[in-house]
């Protein structure tokens, strides 16, 4: 029973069976809520067609993709017009991804698409701990009168958990009532990632959702993007934080926020493609 069928265009190396896989990447190509600069929905368009001037092998873990099984199954067809109707169809695609035992990994797209795939994650892992790495902190209780924005996900994400399961580095962005319910009620480590080793030690088996908005790199790194902000982290850095959490329960990713044609250069593509590659390793 498999519904999912691959594209002509496929993340490099991630062409394994939905029987042998035990990851399943999907596009999400939305941006129906972008405050700022809209482009999302080209992201894991652009991010599949660069991927083939990547190497499968990564130097930093000494792992290969071609050893590992993962099936890319293609983009969702996300209606434009309808927030919620697209975060539905993101929620069922994870949720059967989920329902076979296989570990979801989401390419956006703007990052409300987040909200969609942790609605699935909550049904199966309600004590899952979600570890946020943005410029942002994505905590208004709305953005102009809307409750669903991708300037509100991670508020609407702390109220499927408990928001001290939500750990937030790199944020470094946001309205003062942002962070100041971020210091009462989330785990909140603002401007660098260098806490998420010490996390890491403490969360043993416990299930774990990665979530990565890539504008929490400098723009100087990765300038394509819609909400760029200066002041960001630098690759390394972001690859040390991801590597810490080698070994731990991670039950399902996402990957947000690029916008490609703000980047002529194609450098922030690329950018994007290797921290694919480092991430899909990471849970091998």
């Amino acid at each position: 029973m498999n519904k999912l069928q691959l594209e002509p265009s496929t993340f490099i190396a991630c062409d394994a069976s939905w029987e042998t896989a035990e990851t399943i990447l999907f596009g999400a190509p939305f941006d129906g809520t972008t405050s700022f600069r809209p482009g999302t929905r080209f992201g894991p368009a652009a991010v599949r067609l660069d991927s083939d001037g990547l190497e499968t092998y990564s130097p930093y873990q000494d792992k290969d993709l071609e050893d590992i099984a993962v099936m890319d199954s293609g983009d969702l067809a996300l209606p434009f017009g309808d927030t919620e109707a697209a975060l539905e169809m993101i929620t069922e695609r994870t949720e059967s991804i989920l329902a076979a035992g296989k570990r979801p990994f989401m390419i956006g797209g703007e990052h409300l698409v987040t909200l969609g795939a942790m609605r699935a994650v909550v049904a199966y892992h309600s004590e899952v701990e979600v570890l946020h790495f943005d410029a942002h902190a994505d905590l208004r209780d709305d953005y102009l009168g809307v409750s669903l924005s991708h300037a509100t996900v991670m508020r609407r994400v702390s109220e499927l958990i408990s928001p001290d399961r939500l750990h937030q580095f790199g944020i470094r962005s946001g309205t003062r009532e942002e962070f100041t319910y971020a210091r009462a009620h989330t785990d909140f480590h603002p401007f660098t990632v260098t806490a998420v080793a010490d996390l890491a030690k403490t969360l043993g088996n416990k299930p774990v959702y990665l979530s990565l908005d890539m504008d929490v790199l400098d723009p100087s790194i990765f300038p394509g993007t819609g909400t760029p902000e200066a002041g960001g982290i630098t690759w390394r850095d972001l690859l040390g934080a991801l590597l810490a959490l080698r070994g731990l329960n991670i039950i399902g990713m996402d990957v947000n926020e690029l916008s490609p044609h703000y980047d002529p250069s194609g450098v922030s593509t690329a950018v994007y493609g290797k921290t694919i590659r480092e991430m899909l390793l990471l849970v091998d």
